[in-house]
């Protein structure tokens, strides 16, 4: 059986950098936007169309009050979508020892138990995080205003928990749901990969 390392993260915390170097120190694939591609590719959608779909919960017209069957009422790009995403984190996790970042895979994967990390940090350190690196996420992050960019990590965190808790049912960022949660204020993210490496060997 396949070992799986999955990463939530907070915007600005540094989990997609992290999750890279942990994978790179055991040898392990990495997947973040390839999930992305491979959906865009499935569906011919264009992957900022998926992109969005991947990280914003689907408005529905009315609320749900029964059980958690999603795919009736998601609008048809939504489903189609959703439905490959899971198809694929199910595959690759089965291909070879992998670390996948975001997309609820702790969740999806959940009967082969991952080992599941949640990655946050203060708001002034995702702050200078973005402007000294900027963020993959969102180009030029690094030319907004602090204001502009405390605006920006509250605005994508609360998509990311949106996102999450409707497709989980559970607390995004809830030290319950996951094995291990790190505090990347004022870290070094290569010496907490090598740390964590060591705890997943």
């Amino acid at each position: 059986m396949s070992k799986i390392i999955t990463i939530g993260r907070e915007f600005g915390s540094g989990g997609r950098e992290l999750g890279g170097r942990i994978a790179e120190i055991l040898g392990y694939a990495y997947y973040d936007r390839e999930i992305i591609i491979e959906i865009a590719k499935r569906t011919s959608l264009s992957e900022t169309y998926v992109k969005n779909i991947t990280e914003h919960k689907p408005v529905i017209p009315f609320p749900l009050h029964t059980s958690r069957t999603f795919w009736a009422v998601m609008p048809d790009f939504d489903q189609v979508v959703q439905k490959e995403q899971h198809n694929i984190i199910r595959e690759i996790s089965q291909k070879s020892d992998c670390v996948i970042v975001g997309r609820c895979a702790d969740y999806i994967l959940r009967d082969e138990k991952p080992f599941r990390i949640f990655v946050y940090s203060e708001l002034e350190s995702k702050i200078k995080r973005c402007i000294e690196k900027g963020n993959a996420d969102y180009e030029n992050s690094e030319s907004l205003s602090e204001k502009e960019l405390k605006q920006k990590i509250a605005q994508v965190n609360r998509a990311r928990a949106g996102y999450y808790e409707f497709y989980t049912g559970q607390k995004w960022g809830d030290k319950a749901y996951y094995d291990l949660c790190i505090n990347t204020t004022n870290c070094d993210i290569n010496k907490l990969a090598e740390a964590v490496a060591k705890i997943c060997q």
